[in-house]
């Protein structure tokens, strides 16, 4: 009898399956509200005890909080500025005036400064230094006491270093060098009280675009890093230490290829002779190709038609008259897609060169 009872109660197979979907999710809270429920059973004394024991826990839990660095932030609101500058910056070193010639800073003005940076460690060390080509800079903050002073240790990498993983490696060598060695005048000078307001950061620059002219009249460096010395700006204004020749400049189109194809088609002719015209016109300019591809082949297929369609282009402005060192290229295969590859139109406007003056 028992088990007609049960057999009777029970839903069907398919009901059962039904409803346990229906309320797969509202069983965690019918369980919660059973639990709250049954402490209604729990003696006011057990309850009082417990209520405690939860008290006691949350408070030493907000105390440990804190010592563990919840938040990972020192100061509520104050982000960490990284100090190094990113990419490699295109700037002439006859753009800073020189430290040298000089008894005071000028505000307005941005100067560069001859320098092994490298020895900072080394000098820092000893009781009395010297400084060499960076006397006037220390005779000036020994001197005004509490000048602001943004420092930016300058590096570049020799050109004839052309592996990209080779070169990346330098990079970050020549990063953590210099990083140390602000550091090591920052600790100096801390250790003498200086109170100067002092901001480090370290750049990378275009070696042969910082020389200029004289990148072609002057002995080649051996070393693969270059440490050219330090950037300085004094005050307190946010002046960008590295301004770029190209802000400003003209845009143009890209250049569109067809599928599997690098030829430049002759309708871009006008474009090309326009594009050189600028750069004749702009001398301190360069650009940058960037070749891009469908998806259509290997990532080696497209990477190397990417290039040689960027190849292309590049022969195009030197049989114009654009030295060969103001032209850069880069391949970068199907990335960066900006049409559908799956329609010809979209492929179309994938197989392309950008133009990027820089």
């Amino acid at each position: 009898m028992l088990h007609n009872m049960i057999a009777t109660s029970s839903p069907a197979p398919r009901q059962h399956l039904q409803l346990r979907a229906a309320v797969l999710q509202p069983e965690a809270r019918v369980a919660t509200k059973s639990s709250i429920l049954s402490f209604s059973f729990i003696p006011v004394k057990a309850l009082r005890s417990l209520a405690s024991a939860t008290a006691v826990a949350l408070l030493c839990l907000l105390m440990v909080l804190p010592v563990a660095g919840w938040g990972q932030s020192s100061r509520k609101g104050v982000k960490e500025v990284s100090p190094f500058v990113e990419g490699r910056q295109k700037v002439r070193r006859s753009d800073y005036d020189s430290v040298w010639k000089f008894t005071s800073f000028e505000g307005k003005k941005k100067y560069y400064c001859q320098f092994d940076y490298a020895t900072m460690p080394t000098l820092t060390e000893s009781r009395r230094p010297e400084w060499g080509n960076f006397s006037p800079v220390m005779n000036y903050l020994t001197t005004v006491t509490r000048s602001p002073l943004r420092i930016c240790a300058i590096f570049a990498l020799n050109p004839s270093v052309t592996d990209e993983e080779q070169r990346t490696a330098l990079i970050e060598s020549a990063r953590s060098e210099a990083l140390a060695a602000q550091k090591a005048l920052t600790s100096w000078m801390t250790e003498r009280e200086m109170r100067n307001k002092v901001q480090i950061q370290v750049a990378q620059v275009d070696y042969r675009y910082w020389m200029g002219n004289d990148y072609f009249s002057s002995e080649q460096p051996q070393e693969e890093i270059i440490r050219l010395g330090y950037i300085l700006y004094f005050g307190t204004k946010k002046v960008n230490l590295f301004p770029s020749a190209a802000e400003g400049a003209k845009s143009f189109n890209n250049i569109k290829f067809f599928p599997n194809d690098a030829t430049v088609q002759e309708s871009y002719d006008a474009l090309l002779d326009d594009l050189a015209a600028y750069l004749s016109e702009n001398d301190r300019l360069e650009v940058l190709l960037r070749g891009y591809s469908d998806n259509i082949g290997t990532d080696a297929y497209c990477k190397g038609l990417s290039r040689q369609r960027a190849v292309e282009v590049k022969k195009k402005l030197i049989a114009r008259g654009i030295p060969s060192y103001r032209i850069e290229i880069e391949a970068n295969g199907s990335a960066d897609p900006l049409g559908d590859n799956s329609t010809y139109e979209g492929r179309i406007a994938n197989n392309r060169v950008a133009i990027v003056l820089q």
